[in-house]
């Protein structure tokens, strides 16, 4: 089993009704898309380029290797968040250009929003709930520098009026409640819906 094997799924960009029946919602984070492998006193962090970036990142990966059990294999995204608790992109850019952490510099959390592995078994064939359900229990409490992505099924475009809109943050991603979890596919399972006038800055390739 390799982390290589495993590479991050990826969303589309449309209008979604925010009644639609069977999805669940999260807020769209600013960040660096990782995957991680880890478990038992090792981790890998591994960029959607396919870099190694486990040494970029030591305060993710050292907490993740000091999950027992594994190898727990997961989907998210680094960010560095203000003092709000918003991602910056720009911030992380500066910090994740420099390949390793300096003194003083920003930290990062890793926001971590699925579970393609636990205990060496691939889940992917299982459900997002099921998958958010296990995730849920693995990761309580988080590790330092660790977050579950939470998610909301009522109330959609009040969440997006309130936080998307009045905080300016990028979007929601909406994600059908039965899918699998399919490694390197894009599909219409998992939905971008994008604030109108965001314009994200320019992406670092890696």
């Amino acid at each position: 089993m390799e982390l290589r094997d495993y590479p991050p799924m990826l969303f589309i960009e449309r209008p979604l009704a925010f009644e639609a029946l069977g999805w669940i919602w999260e807020i769209k984070l600013d960040g660096w898309r990782l995957t991680a492998m880890f478990g038992d006193g090792q981790c890998k962090l591994r960029t959607r380029g396919g870099a190694d970036a486990t040494r970029w990142f030591p305060e993710v990966s050292k907490s993740l290797a000091r999950v027992p059990g594994g190898p727990y294999i997961t989907d998210g995204e680094v960010c560095v968040f203000d003092d709000l608790g918003h991602s910056d992109f720009d911030r992380l850019q500066a910090r994740g250009q420099r390949r390793r952490f300096v003194d003083g510099g920003d930290r990062v959390g890793y926001a971590i929003f699925d579970l393609m592995v636990d205990h060496g078994i691939d889940v992917t064939g299982q459900t997002l709930l099921q998958r958010k359900a296990i995730l849920g229990e693995l990761l309580d409490p988080c590790p330092d520098n660790v977050l579950v992505v939470g998610f909301f099924d009522s109330d959609i475009e009040r969440v997006f009026n309130e936080a998307v809109l009045g905080m300016k943050l990028e979007g929601l991603v909406a994600k059908r409640i039965d899918s699998p979890y399919m490694p390197g596919h894009r599909t219409s399972d998992w939905v971008k819906v994008k604030r109108k006038d965001a314009g994200p800055p320019e992406r670092f390739k890696c």
